[in-house]
């Protein structure tokens, strides 16, 4: 891989995306504290592990706790949590951090839902921004949508698009909606499923049969809604003008948030 790919931010997607990287070269991977750059370390362990079938050294990604140890990066990817403000504060540290190198780095973030557009703005280089949305898990998803703002080069889009095929994913270049493709489609349903299983009674296992078996689904709507996690549902669907379930947003409020808290539709334990 040309690029030096440097990762701020110490979650799934973060952790996943280094892990994948890994495969071509080694990673630079930002945590905030040193609990969370041991949690990352783990976390990167276990997808080589289990993910990648044992092929990667995790000894590839490099977990730090300052910022600036990512100046030397060619390729600056935000992965914090899904929510502007803390997006636009990491992106315009690491747009300071690009221009104080001055490597020429491109900048990008793996949001999901959120406008490239005004992230681009908030890095302070929309010319060398690109919108990479990459899916969990992220060693095994081939899928990237791609979404540039307007002032994006042509030097740009070519280097997204090859680090993406350096990744061994798929890159669709997809517009800068809320939501973009996959999840502006997806979350309706998800969200449909909810509203049908507090309508009818049926069990969240009930509902998930029935789109696995006869839908050939590879995860039903409630299971994938606990694995997406239903605070980050809640945001998507919130940012795609969708209608959230109530049953979902009281959850929320209690603390279920699915898998990552051991309780949302499902137990974990």
């Amino acid at each position: 891989m040309e690029e030096r790919l440097g990762i701020a931010g110490s979650g799934t997607i973060a952790c996943g995306l280094a892990a994948s990287a890994a495969r071509n070269g080694h990673v630079l991977l930002w945590a905030r504290s040193e609990e969370s750059a041991q949690r990352a370390q783990a976390s990167v362990s276990k997808n080589c592990a289990k993910l990648l079938g044992g092929e990667v050294d995790p000894d590839r990604v490099q977990v730090v706790t300052d910022l600036d140890a990512l100046a030397d990066a060619t390729f600056l990817v935000e992965a914090v949590v899904e929510h502007h403000g803390s997006k636009a504060a990491v992106l315009a540290d690491l747009g300071e951090l690009a221009r104080h190198a001055g490597a020429g780095a491109i900048l990008a973030t793996t949001t999901s839902s959120l406008s490239i557009a005004e992230l681009a703005q908030a890095s302070g280089h929309p010319e060398r921004f690109v919108g990479l949305h990459v899916f969990n898990p992220v060693p095994r998803m081939k899928l990237v949508e791609l979404a540039f703002p307007p002032e994006a080069t042509a030097e740009t889009r070519e280097r997204a698009r090859t680090l993406c095929e350096a990744l061994d994913k798929t890159a669709v270049e997809v517009p800068d909606i809320p939501g973009f493709v996959v999840n502006r489609l997806l979350f309706p349903y998800l969200f449909s499923a909810v509203e049908l299983m507090i309508e009818t009674g049926m069990a969240p296992e009930e509902i998930d049969q029935c789109m696995s078996l006869g839908a050939g689904m590879p995860m039903g709507p409630i299971a994938l809604l606990d694995y997406v996690g239903l605070d980050v549902s809640q945001v998507i669907g919130e940012s795609i003008g969708a209608q959230v379930p109530d049953d979902l947003i009281a959850r929320v409020n209690e603390g279920k948030l699915g898998r990552k808290t051991a309780q949302g539709y499902y137990s974990y334990g």
